[in-house]
Parts: C-alpha cells; sequence; structure tokens
C-alpha cells in the first residue's frame, strides 16, 4: 500500500511540474541564463565522501539542467566551471576538474548534437591542459551548425581578467587607429570574450552563497539574481522552474520607471 501510495505522489508531483513548465513556457523565459554552480564540495562532505564525487554528480546537474533549458526555450545557458582562482584548490582535484569536460562532452556529445545544442567557451585556453582544451573545442567543432540553445562553458574564466584583456586590447587599437571615435558599451562589447552573446537576464547561484564570485561583472549590470541554499548536485528541475517563475514575477526596468 505504502509503495502505491509513493508511486502516486511521484506521479502527481511529475504532473504539477509539468504544469508549471507549461504555464512559465506561455510567458516571457529568460532568453540567457548564468550559473554560478556552487556546493559540490559540501555536497560531497555532508555524505563524508571526497570532494571530487561532487563535482562528479554535479556534472549530471549540468546535464539536466540543459536539458530543460533548451525544452523551455531559452537561448544561451552559461556554466560557471572553472574560475581563474580555482587553480588555488588541491592539485588531486584542479586535475580531476581538468578531466571532467572530456567525461562530460564525451557522453553528452551525442545528445547535444541531436538537441540541436551549440558549445561554446569564454575563459583562458592558454593555461588550461591539451586535454581540456581537445575535449571542448571538439565538441564546438561539432556542434557549430547547430542553431538551438548554446551551451556556454566559463572556463578558466575570471570577469576582471577579462575586462583588462578588453581594455588593453581597446588601448592598442586606439593608438594603431583602429578606433577612431569614443569607446561606448556597444564597442567595449565587441572586446569581450560574451561579444557574440547577450547579456545574461537571470543569473542563478546555488549553495547559499550570496556573491558574483568574479563572474561575468560587467554583462550581469541589469541581470535579475536568484540565490538558493541548495547545493549544486541537488538542484533539480524545479528549483530551475522556481527561478524563472521569480524572474517572470518581477519587472525590469532597467533604470528606468
Amino acid at each position: 500500500m505504502y509503495s502505491l501510495w509513493k508511486r502516486w505522489c511521484k506521479k502527481d508531483a511529475s504532473s504539477a511540474l509539468d504544469q508549471r513548465i507549461m504555464d512559465i513556457k506561455k510567458c516571457e523565459v529568460p532568453q540567457h541564463i548564468a550559473i554560478i554552480m556552487d556546493g559540490n564540495g559540501r555536497w560531497a562532505k555532508k555524505r563524508a565522501l571526497p570532494r571530487i564525487a561532487g563535482h562528479h554528480e554535479g556534472m549530471k546537474t549540468v546535464k539536466k539542467v540543459t536539458k530543460l533549458a533548451n525544452q523551455l526555450g531559452v537561448k544561451v545557458l552559461s556554466v560557471y566551471a572553472f574560475s581563474t582562482e580555482n587553480w588555488k584548490r588541491p592539485k588531486t582535484e584542479v586535475d580531476f576538474l581538468m578531466k571532467l569536460p572530456q567525461e562530460f562532452l564525451g557522453t553528452f556529445l551525442p545528445e547535444l548534437i541531436s538537441e540541436n545544442v551549440r558549445v561554446e567557451m569564454i575563459g583562458d585556453k592558454d593555461s588550461l591542459p591539451a586535454h581540456t582544451i581537445a575535449a571542448v573545442e571538439k565538441a564546438m567543432e561539432e556542434t557549430k551548425d547547430n542553431t538551438g540553445m548554446i551551451l556556454n562553458f566559463a572556463l578558466n574564466y575570471g570577469s576582471r581578467a577579462e575586462i583588462l584583456a578588453a581594455v588593453n586590447k581597446a588601448a592598442q587599437d586606439i593608438k594603431s587607429g583602429g578606433i577612431e571615435s569614443d569607446i561606448t558599451e556597444e564597442v567595449f562589447n565587441r572586446y569581450l570574450m560574451t561579444d557574440k552573446l547577450s547579456d545574461p537576464d537571470l543569473l542563478i547561484r546555488t549553495s547559499g552563497e550570496i556573491r558574483l564570485s568574479n563572474f561575468m561583472l560587467w554583462q550581469l549590470a541589469y541581470s535579475e539574481l536568484w540565490f538558493t541554499d541548495v547545493l549544486w548536485p541537488d538542484f533539480k528541475d524545479e528549483h530551475l522552474v522556481e527561478a524563472i517563475e521569480v524572474y517572470q514575477k518581477r519587472s525590469r526596468r532597467f533604470g528606468g520607471v
């Protein structure tokens, strides 16, 4: 009897979530969602597991969120996979994180292709291991003709470094005569790693931390922010749906009235 009740409750919850998904698709869905995927290490620690177990579990969450975001009609999903500050972590953890793109894209790439998802990356490639870059570039090459959602990995990415690089490149172009007018926001955007992407409409950060951690500082100027205590490996479809529901209830005035 108990097992029948559990199955009924699970089916009922699934139906309710399906209805919520249908409802949010009737309204304006954020075109670009950025996620700071935080809490993998704490998830593992709570279970007396090594930190790398949390990262591996978090990889599964990326797959689930990618599928749902694509289903909802999101145009760009940017995930903060590895920051320029993450090199400070223990070498064993860093080495594992550098292998994750191989495993993730190796198993998920066929599905990304069939789902018409295009893989992109922002970040400094120069410091990344060859095998990491090879996995990402293979995915980018094999999905380059896809016209659906962009899955954008921020890998070895730091926003301050991005802005400084953009300023230096712009300064060089001014000296060489490549820029003949004032530098406007539109002009400056062309020097950023996200020059071909719209700014995020919604930023999600998990694990209870309430900060940006050097992620898209320029691009997030007018993004809606949504924070949750849920650790990234525990982030489910209903949490993404909740974030979008909250987003849809907000009034975005961009400094106006």
